[in-house]
C-alpha cells in the first residue's frame, strides 16, 4: 500500500492500534514478532513500544496478496 504524498497518519502505531490494524490481539503480534512473523516493535523508551505503521501496513498487504484465489 503506497502512501499519499498528504499523508499525515504519525508514521508509528501504538499496539492497540497494530492489533485493531490486523485483528490479532496484542500479545500474539508480541510473539508472532518474536517469532520473526510480524514487523518488531521500536522501543520508545522502559515501558512504551511502537510499531511502524509502513511495516504493519505492508504485512497486511502481503497477507491479503497470498491469500488462495
Amino acid at each position: 500500500m503506497q502512501p499519499a504524498d498528504n499523508d499525515n497518519r504519525p508514521r508509528l502505531m501504538a499496539p492497540k492500534e497494530a492489533a485493531i490494524a490486523t485483528s490479532l490481539s496484542r500479545t500474539l503480534l508480541v510473539l508472532m514478532a518474536e517469532a520473526g512473523e510480524f514487523p518488531k516493535p521500536v522501543s520508545l523508551s522502559d515501558r512504551r513500544n511502537a510499531y511502524i505503521r509502513q511495516e504493519v501496513e505492508d504485512w497486511i498487504d502481503k497477507k491479503i496478496a497470498s491469500r488462495a484465489a
